[in-house]
């Protein structure tokens, strides 16, 4: 199985960036259809972005879309989410997931998570 350790996370101000990286091991993450998500206090864990095995093809969600962008380098065996003009609204802990299928928004398909990261955004 693979292991995820995310990184990058912290204190920002609105309209800044932050680079997520999830660092995969055990397996390549070449493997697997990789996601992010993120979870706010007393929200449910909700769809951030996925990318494919390859990287040819993502998806976002509609509040992230265009100022989030999610992508992966195999051979590093490491997925990045870089985070622009960041809202306070965005605050959240960030997951990422691997899923042996194809990449989609529902979280009950990912077979691997990892600890998160902490990202808050102060206005």
């Amino acid at each position: 199985q693979v292991q995820l350790v995310e990184s990058g996370g912290g204190l920002v101000q609105a309209g800044d960036s932050l680079r997520l990286s999830c660092a995969a091991s055990g397996r390549p993450v070449g493997s697997y259809a990789m996601g992010w998500f993120r979870q706010a206090p007393g929200k449910e864990r909700e769809f951030v972005a996925t990318i494919t095995k390859s990287g040819g093809g993502t998806d976002y969600a509609d509040s992230v879309k265009v100022r989030f962008t999610i992508s992966r380098d195999n051979a590093e065996n490491t997925v990045y989410l870089q985070m622009n003009n960041l809202k306070p609204e965005d605050t959240a802990k960030y997951y990422c997931a691997a899923t042996w299928g194809i990449g989609t928004r529902r979280p009950d398909a990912y077979n691997y998570w990892g600890q998160g990261t902490q990202v808050t955004v102060s206005s």
